[in-house]
């Protein structure tokens, strides 16, 4: 099922990616410039949600819309960073955890499932944890203003975007710790 409505919602969060990065080049204020790359990232990130919900609901689930869905959110998110970055609003270090960990794990599933062995790197509620925080903190980063004249979102999204790090890595830690056995047994 290649062209199904929930196949279609995750290849909008790849086209999202130059549109998101585009915004930046327009001749237009910063802060609208953050605000409608904001509002596109939310946008776009919440078809992450609803992609997954139609499959289900429509029996519109396929193994290639599970294999589209987590590579599209991890170049949405690893193209932010990079934005983010780039803008000076997050850090290198950041950027190379997360790009980092996406890599390894995603790598590490292939092989797992090649194995045969996928379940034992099956998503945690870490990972879920991770993919929040980084779901919340950039737009804040984003946005890098304050909303609702109230919350300074680059504070904010500062803080999150380093509590992600930090989840990142133990989720990272946590894959790689449920592969061990496999590895030491394939490796022997």
């Amino acid at each position: 099922m290649f062209w199904t409505i929930p196949t279609i919602m995750t290849w909008t969060r790849i086209v999202a990616i130059p549109l998101i990065v585009g915004v930046f080049y327009l001749p237009l204020a910063e802060p609208s410039r953050n605000l409608i790359a904001t509002v596109m990232f939310v946008v776009f990130a919440a078809t992450d949600w609803l992609d997954g919900f139609l499959a289900r609901r429509l029996n519109q689930t396929s193994s290639f819309g599970a294999f589209l869905d987590p590579v599209a959110d991890k170049f949405l998110v690893c193209a932010c960073v990079l934005v983010l970055v780039y803008l000076r609003r997050a850090d290198v270090f950041v950027a190379l955890i997360i790009i980092g960990r996406e890599i390894a794990i995603s790598a590490l599933r292939e092989w797992m499932a090649q194995i045969g062995a996928s379940k034992s790197v099956a998503v945690h509620m870490i990972g879920k944890l991770k993919t929040v925080s980084q779901m919340v903190a950039i737009p804040f980063l984003l946005f890098d203003g304050r909303l609702f004249g109230v919350v300074d979102t680059h504070v904010w999204g500062q803080w999150l975007i380093w509590i992600s790090a930090i989840l990142t890595i133990w989720s990272m830690v946590y894959y790689l710790q449920k592969a061990l056995p496999e590895i030491r047994a394939r490796t022997k």
